[in-house]
């Protein structure tokens, strides 16, 4: 059930005509408490679309009542306009909830187009049509109207001792990290405060959704929402509490990668043998950035040298004299030179696994990268259309 699998929220998905196709296009989840604690990281782009402005400055007042989302537009590069649409969208949500909460308490997210003014003569009634059909079992039609080159609708939950965190999200495209790297709301029945949520949810992007990387192209709208109602009435250990929103977050993230944009192959890259952890994710980084390598694992060429040389333009410590890297288990390079025949690597499967060990230290990181195919190309040539 999503945002709805814990206790004290409800949510709906609507077509309010802001998509030009028809399809479900606005979404509102609804914390009904007892608690209203929040937290939130948005993307790290210098430029940021209106409703993260918005969003960050609610989170400030430590309660949020209600989320609204729409995909259709992304509100950003609009100008004063945006920002008056983005809280003109969070009175209208105020009121249609019956003042329940006041503006200051509505969290706003929007995905789609940049540089486009939302259609607000259709987005303010799509809310009033949303509250109407706010349910308990909304979760999974809250999903689908967040989607926009999304091929399936992203949805999670886990339940421990009396409690749940569950969570939606919604991503194929402008996958790089910045924090958060697309729109995800997460909930839990929990009685947990702010500080607590603001802690544990950091700590969990930073090794799942920030480590999601498809494109290198970073949003300016990325934002992630954990809202706690406090009505399992459960206190959870923090340790435990941390624990499940990041199996959700990896949950979502996984299901990220595996629907990217023209994908057809989830590259799992993981650096060993680093001196840092810091390292290990700036060689993950540029090793799931290397176009020429995403282009050799869609055409399943096990081409090594694409990895050595990705690693060689970060500042990692290392001896190129000493680098290993292994694809699906056959260590093709050996002290950075030749290692056991490429031909018997198999690249038939979705999964590629990479490993690149740096032989310097004990750290290490894992990313999620995807290939480079002519569908992606095709996808983001014509997606203004």
């Amino acid at each position: 059930m999503s945002v709805t699998a814990a206790q004290g929220f409800t949510a709906a998905g609507i077509a309010a005509g802001i998509k030009a196709n028809g399809n479900p296009d606005l979404a509102l989840v609804v914390n009904h408490g007892p608690r209203l604690a929040a937290a939130g990281v948005f993307t790290s782009n210098r430029v940021k679309a209106a409703p993260v402005h918005w969003s960050e400055q609610v989170l400030r007042g430590g309660a949020v009542g209600a989320v609204v989302l729409n995909s259709g537009g992304a509100n950003a590069c609009t100008g004063p306009k945006g920002f008056q649409d983005t809280h003109a969208t969070a009175e209208k949500v105020a009121e249609a909830l019956g003042e329940e909460f006041n503006a200051g308490e509505i969290a706003v997210a929007s995905t789609g187009l940049i540089g486009v003014l939302l259609p607000m003569d259709k987005l303010l009634p799509g809310i009033e049509t949303a509250a109407a059909a706010l349910s308990a079992d909304g979760g999974e039609a809250a999903a689908i109207a967040i989607k926009t080159t999304d091929t399936v609708h992203k949805t999670a939950t886990a339940s421990v001792g009396g409690w749940t965190v569950g969570g939606m999200a919604k991503g194929a495209g402008m996958l790089a990290p910045g924090l958060a790297t697309m729109l995800v709301v997460l909930t839990t029945d929990a009685d947990v405060d702010g500080a607590t949520l603001d802690r544990a949810l950091r700590s969990a992007t930073r090794t799942t959704f920030d480590r999601v990387d498809s494109d290198g192209c970073m949003s300016t709208n990325d934002t992630v929402l954990l809202l706690a109602s406090g009505a399992s009435g459960v206190v959870p250990a923090y340790e435990e509490f941390a624990e499940a929103v990041r199996s959700v977050c990896d949950d979502l993230a996984r299901q990220l990668i595996g629907d990217a944009e023209g994908a057809s192959k989830d590259i799992r890259i993981e650096v060993v043998g680093a001196v840092s952890e810091d390292d290990a994710v700036e060689v993950g980084r540029s090793i799931a950035r290397n176009n020429l390598l995403k282009c050799a694992i869609h055409g399943e060429d096990p081409n090594w040298g694409r990895v050595l040389s990705a690693i060689g333009t970060t500042r990692a410590a290392f001896d190129p004299d000493r680098l290993n890297v292994a694809i699906n288990g056959v260590w093709v390079c050996r002290n950075g030179s030749v290692g056991e025949d490429r031909d018997l690597v198999s690249m038939k499967d979705r999964e590629v696994r990479i490993t690149a060990d740096l032989a310097n230290g004990s750290e290490s990181a894992v990313i999620w990268a995807n290939d480079l195919t002519a569908e992606y190309v095709h996808e983001n040539s014509a997606y203004s259309s």
